[in-house]
């Protein structure tokens, strides 16, 4: 069974409660979440997450809790070395989005591996296992995946490499709660070719291992291959194109992990239900943008 999904809001008043409604109304069975904003670090009791009345809502309709994913705020940095309280943040707080995953029940928590801040690639990345090694020690992780996400190389970002990834997790002692996010809008710009999507996941299973793949991020580039540049274009509507991003998300070697949508909005309006509806019939609609905006 295909799972597809896309981020949606944790907001007041209903929270988790909202946000599994709100994926169902995409027509989706999967879903992607912030415990909180993911530019700041204010976050409420879970306990206000009305995490029992959507595990009750979750049985009711047979939604399968196993296909929440999480999503760690972007200030989680733990790859400064040139501001220690930045890093010691991102370890803190890192911490903290990992209590609460588990106390929502999701068990991939997805993870920006950092920015080096111009101290350089090496650096950056010695930081960051530094960091998940200080964070793993000090949590049960459980059967929690912290899912390290592919990145598109902008400005200092780390992990824009299959071999930068498969380094984070070689130097971490311990590594077994350690998976990755694979990220199509990402990798396309940070250079990878997926016209060919066979050869891109030998690829990966050569440097990484596709066993280590915990969740898919499905999003069109607007940038060239190779652009380093990170914008994000509708599904169908950029550079990478409809057919690459179906198999993606149809390839029976990723049958087993959940798709993730994070495309633009359109006209302040989620496009997440047509695209959805897109996907499932495997027809590319071209007047797709003008029927979210006049939805």
């Amino acid at each position: 069974m295909l799972k597809i999904g896309s981020h949606v809001s944790m907001s007041a008043p209903h929270y988790l409660l909202g946000a599994i409604k709100e994926a169902l109304s995409y027509g989706a069975n999967s879903l992607m979440i912030y415990s909180g904003a993911p530019q700041n670090t204010r976050r409420i009791p879970t306990d206000r997450f009305k995490i029992e009345e959507a595990q009750e809502y979750m049985k009711e309709v047979g939604f399968d809790s196993d296909n929440i994913i999480m999503h760690a705020p972007y200030i989680i940095n733990l790859a400064n070395t040139v501001k220690p309280e930045v890093f010691e943040l991102a370890h803190s707080f890192l911490v903290e989005e990992i209590k609460r995953t588990q106390a929502i029940g999701s068990k991939v928590l997805v993870l920006h591996p950092g920015s080096h801040v111009k101290a350089g690639d090496e650096v950056g990345l010695a930081q960051i296992i530094k960091g998940l090694d200080m964070v793993i020690e000090q949590v049960d992780m459980k059967d929690l995946k912290i899912a390290l996400e592919t990145m598109a190389g902008k400005g200092s970002e780390v992990g824009f490499t299959f071999e930068q990834i498969r380094d984070i997790r070689a130097g971490v002692k311990d590594n077994s709660s350690l998976g990755v996010c694979l990220d199509t809008c990402h990798i396309h710009d940070a250079g990878y070719d997926l016209s060919n999507v066979d050869h891109l996941l030998d690829t990966f299973d050569d440097i990484i291992g596709l066993e280590h793949l915990s969740v898919i991020h499905v999003n069109d580039s607007k940038n060239i291959k190779g652009a380093r540049k990170d914008r994000h274009a509708n599904i169908g509507f950029g550079e990478i194109g409809f057919d690459h991003l179906l198999e993606v998300i149809y390839h029976p070697r990723l049958a087993h992990l959940c798709k993730i949508l994070e495309t633009p909005y359109v006209n302040k309006k989620a496009p997440y239900r047509h695209e959805i509806d897109m996907i499932k019939s495997k027809e590319f609609n071209p007047s797709l943008l003008e029927l979210i905006e006049n939805d």
